[in-house]
């Protein structure tokens, strides 16, 4: 057998046993909550955002799984309080949103795009396929959040 014929059976062995650890491995977290931060210059004031040239700071839709990460953390760095749903969110505060059924919740926000945040809370993924596409939905968003750097000149 040739070495680049062991080394494509090597290479897709090692692809299947990453698989199936991803699809049958049990969801570890070091804590359940997902932070959402509410960043300096976020205020808005009397409906027009004091910066109209900045983009609206909160996402539009936040993804929870329940019994992962369930736990919404809203922390406040702006000057001025927010409003999340019911919730107010005072300067240098944190405050935790535990959710306990799976489905969406929208919330008032007047620091997201169109005033409104869905939490889109999704059942714990069973092993096999659907804890493989949790898994691969989950890197996806971490190399989306991923800090974007250019290079010093």
């Amino acid at each position: 057998m040739s070495l680049l014929r062991r080394v494509r059976w090597t290479l897709a062995a090692v692809l299947l046993a990453l698989l199936l650890w991803a699809a049958l491995w049990p969801l570890r977290y070091p804590s359940r909550e997902r932070a959402v931060d509410f960043p300096r210059g976020a205020a808005i004031l009397k409906g027009r955002a004091i910066a109209p040239d900045r983009p609206p700071q909160l996402p539009a839709e936040i993804r929870l799984t329940l019994g992962v990460r369930d736990v919404l953390l809203l922390r406040n760095r702006d000057l001025s309080a927010h409003v999340f749903g019911q919730v107010l969110v005072l300067p240098g505060r944190e405050v935790r949103l535990p959710f306990g059924e799976a489905g969406d919740y929208a919330f008032a926000c007047d620091a997201a795009p169109d005033n409104t945040v869905t939490v889109r809370v999704l059942p714990h993924p069973d092993p096999g396929w659907q804890r493989l596409r949790w898994r691969l939905h989950a890197l996806k968003e971490a190399v989306r959040e991923l800090p974007v750097h250019g290079p010093e000149a």
